[in-house]
């Protein structure tokens, strides 16, 4: 494990008001997302989708890396260009999901832990041949009736813990993302009290494994009212309890946090980013890490047309340009 390799490559992903374009849904998520827009569900057709999205002119200002799903990773465009080498000539670090999706929690009704430990020594090899600097786990915690329970959240920081040494140890910079769901009715308050266990709980984690916290980009959900509450926090409100929650339980070794979007709007989700960048200085680099937030748009113009990517990618680009702005703290909500 080289530290200061891996602490120059978690910086870059968060540097001078770029982020991470997450396009690593699985094939199933993928599929959806077509179906949404009348798509057929191929995968020729998620490799056109992608393939768009890598090609967009100008994307490297403000996106410095994309995470790829397995399938993506290996797949080359129709003139067999591999879609790596795309987003490698824009000067943009290519990463990989290597988590195998989160499962039902044994004995623990209505909680789920994350797979994909079994191999992933030898596949973390592999990823790097192919290009990938950087991977990604995501574990999920449901805040419900009488859960998370301390099972849970114990298991996905174990399980957080020992995916981020693998990866540290074949040279790879380990996305660690703890998600506490935005589903549900609980109020912020909830969120920002189940935010602080599952952090607190991952960090000695990863301490008892050795993970060098430089050498990690950390992932997380924002401090938000759950869908369903009746009482939505404002955007003041989510940053507070962000920062608060934050500046409490992640320590100031950790160079980057790139926080995913969870699905709040692309409006949401990028207010809330700048926001809290407005409240610095920080002990971290704040930025974002976002899929649907920076897709939809661009998916919705799209629609599977030819006719319409370089529409869709100048739609792409513009929201990318937003979450820029935001991770400086110079977004206003009427920008869009």
């Amino acid at each position: 494990m080289n530290r200061e390799e891996l602490n120059a490559v978690a910086r870059f992903l968060v540097a001078d008001g770029k982020g991470i374009l997450a396009a690593d849904e699985s094939n199933g998520t993928a599929n959806k997302r077509l179906k949404s827009v009348d798509v057929v569900e191929t995968e020729e057709n998620r490799r056109e989708y992608r393939e768009l999205l890598f090609r967009t002119k100008g994307l490297e200002q403000y996106i410095s890396g994309v995470i790829l799903y397995d399938e993506t990773i290996w797949q080359k465009t129709a003139d067999g260009e591999p879609l790596v080498k795309i987003l490698q000539d824009k000067g943009i670090y290519p990463g990989i999901k290597v988590d195998t999706g989160a499962k039902d929690l044994a004995l623990s009704p209505g909680e789920k832990v994350t797979e994909g430990l079994d191999g992933l020594r030898e596949r973390l090899p592999e990823y790097r041949i192919m290009g990938a600097r950087f991977a990604k786990w995501r574990a999920v915690i449901t805040i419900g009736a009488g859960i998370p329970t301390d099972a849970c959240i114990n298991a996905n920081a174990h399980s957080l813990a020992r995916y981020a040494a693998l990866c540290q140890e074949a040279g790879i910079v380990p996305i660690v993302e703890p998600e506490t769901l935005m589903d549900g009715d609980h109020s912020l308050e909830r969120c920002e009290a189940v935010t602080s266990r599952a952090l607190k709980a991952l960090f000695i984690a990863l301490k008892d494994q050795k993970v060098a916290l430089e050498g990690i980009v950390l992932k997380p959900n924002m401090v938000i009212s759950g869908t369903g509450c009746a009482e939505q926090a404002s955007v003041e409100d989510v940053a507070n309890a962000t920062l608060r929650c934050f500046r409490r339980h992640v320590p100031a070794a950790v160079p980057a946090i790139a926080f995913l979007s969870g699905g709040q709007s692309p409006k949401d989700a990028t207010a809330h980013l700048s926001e809290m960048n407005k409240r610095g200085p920080l002990p971290w680099s704040l930025s974002f890490s976002y899929g649907r937030a920076l897709q939809s748009d661009a998916l919705q113009c799209w629609r599977g047309q030819k006719d319409k990517i370089e529409e869709a990618q100048e739609t792409l680009l513009k929201r990318a340009q937003l979450c820029s702005a935001a991770s400086l703290g110079e977004y206003s909500s009427y920008q869009g």
